[in-house]
């Protein structure tokens, strides 16, 4: 019986292989059937997608109202009743945060928009102007760019009739269907809200069904050894997502106070570009000020430079103060991995995945080192990386120490 198992076993792995093998050159080398499924699957869950991600962002805060109110009603406050009113005033909280943001916003905001809108054309003179000059001032440079404009204007033609003209069509397409597609999301959104909700009302029970499905299909050690997993997963990506959402929000707020007392142009839109853009770490602060900067150098250079030392001030009290204070050490990775995973997170899913290839990567950074941690253990090896720096054979004698960096 034992040698039939052991065939059944090696056969059903055998199918899987199989399997695996046709599904990744479906993927990669054809027009998978999958994945057209796959964005239909995610279309129509949507509104769950909504409301996991709201009640996940949502669940510090009804966490935080719970306490409170256990606190102060002496700790006699029924469980279904205290987890009620908690969400119903979380969801109050946001509420009010959104009405107050749109109230103060959306006006400034259309104002804004239509004042870009009217100085135009005096902006696009301001930029002739400038490069008219330049073109004057350097009579070289002048004949570089001739030259480059003979030299590439066929390509130029070629690319704005096989690319940018279709590109075009493509958006006006998306823009006659835009109404129904408001509608659409407004509704998933309607349904993630409430969702979110139920989620919230039953996360300890989802959480317990999880765990429990994981000790039914893993033995006791693996499945023990994933939760562990999904709890530091769940350190990381709470400790960074939610962090950086509020430190962006608190940026953006300070850049539209400020901005508004400094009389800078286009002060509500330049705040929106400065809050949002922050969310992506790193380069985040650039990509909101550079083009912000210039907005604003063409209504006034002497402004503009304000506007760049109040930017420089700011990013330096979200890095050294705000920032830390939120964040602190939640992803557990060096500048140069931050970096990297930017760079990689960007380069596949666009500004997304600028903003969580952080998280991910420091998640599988620190499985990696774990699982590092538990191999050299079992061979009775340290885990220090400093015992492995110097040219020579470790052995199970050198001192381990757990508490220095893996």
């Amino acid at each position: 019986m034992k040698r039939d198992n052991h065939y059944v076993a090696w056969g059903l792995t055998a199918v899987a292989v199989v399997c695996a093998t046709l599904l990744f050159y479906d993927i990669v080398f054809r027009h998978s059937i999958i994945l057209v499924y796959l964005n239909k699957l995610i279309a129509i869950l949507a509104p769950v997608l909504y409301g996991f991600a709201m009640a996940y962002l949502l669940t510090p805060v009804v966490n935080w109202f719970e306490r409170v109110i256990f606190r102060h009603g002496g700790g006699h406050a029924p469980a279904k009743w205290l987890r009620g009113v908690s969400i119903l005033l979380t969801w109050l909280v946001v509420i009010v945060l959104l009405y107050a943001l749109m109230r103060v916003l959306l006006p400034e905001l259309y104002k804004s928009v239509l004042q870009l809108a009217a100085n135009g054309e005096k902006y696009y003179r301001t930029i002739v102007n400038w490069v008219q000059r330049l073109l004057e001032d350097n009579p070289d440079f002048a004949v570089w760019v001739s030259n480059a404009i003979n030299e590439y204007y066929q390509d130029a033609l070629t690319w704005l009739s096989d690319k940018l003209v279709p590109q075009i069509e493509v958006a006006v397409q998306a823009v006659t269907g835009g109404v129904l597609g408001v509608f659409v999301f407004l509704k998933n959104l309607l349904i993630g809200v409430i969702v979110s909700v139920y989620l919230l009302a039953i996360k300890e029970n989802f959480a317990a069904i999880g765990c429990k499905l994981t000790y039914t299909a893993f033995s006791e050690e693996r499945a023990a050894w994933f939760i562990r997993g999904v709890k530091a997963t769940n350190r990381i990506f709470s400790g960074f997502v939610r962090g950086k959402l509020l430190d962006s929000l608190i940026i953006g707020i300070l850049c539209f106070f400020f901005s508004g007392l400094f009389q800078f142009p286009y002060a509500p839109l330049v705040s929106v570009v400065v809050g949002v853009t922050n969310v992506i770490p790193f380069f985040g602060p650039f990509l909101g000020a550079i083009p912000s900067a210039f907005l604003i150098l063409l209504d006034s250079p002497i402004k503009c430079l304000y506007f760049i030392i109040f930017i420089l001030a700011l990013q330096q009290f979200d890095g050294n103060i705000l920032g830390p204070k939120i964040l602190g050490d939640s992803t557990g990775i060096s500048s140069f991995w931050v970096i990297v995973a930017i760079l990689v997170g960007g380069g596949l899913f666009g500004v997304l995945g600028m903003f969580l290839g952080v998280p991910i990567f420091a998640c599988l950074y620190a499985g990696i080192r774990s699982y590092s941690a538990y191999r050299l253990r079992k061979k009775g090896l340290p885990t220090a990386t400093s015992c492995y720096a110097s040219h020579r054979p470790v052995t199970p004698e050198d001192q381990p120490d757990d508490k220095q960096q893996t």
